[in-house]
């Protein structure tokens, strides 16, 4: 699993109890779960259908700089399936994991369309490596 999208826990993020606001990582994991989404399927038009259960490991507080890692586990024929974990930067300890998100691609009448995707597309394979 690839960690790219790092968070720093302010104030503004924390619960009565001084540690990191479930609301708020659930906030973080959807919006880069959708952009993992669009660059993988190559279409701005994704939604939400579904979230597995979330699993709470350990907690976050002030100050923590924590990180998001997700991965594509499936592609049916008008979704994907991603897993999601996150963890504290410094510590590698796991905070929070979510087995299955499934995104559906939309097409522009707004129904779920074919995107013909069948793997993971990885940065170096939207780059053309020839030399001339």
């Amino acid at each position: 699993m690839n960690f790219h999208t790092r968070k720093w826990v302010k104030p503004e993020d924390l619960n009565p109890n001084g540690t990191l606001f479930g609301g708020s990582l659930l906030r973080w994991i959807d919006e880069e779960a959708a952009i993992y989404a669009i660059v993988q399927l190559g279409n701005q038009r994704v939604v939400t259908k579904y979230m597995s259960e979330i699993n709470f490991v350990s907690a976050s507080r002030q100050g923590d700089i924590i990180e998001l890692g997700i991965t594509a586990t499936e592609f049916g024929r008008t979704s994907i399936t991603l897993r999601c974990e996150v963890r504290n930067k410094i510590t590698r300890k796991s905070i929070l994991t979510v087995d299955r998100m499934v995104f559906v691609n939309l097409g522009e009448d707004g129904l779920p369309a074919p995107h013909g995707r069948t793997r993971i597309k990885y940065i170096e394979d939207q780059f053309d490596t020839a030399v001339e």
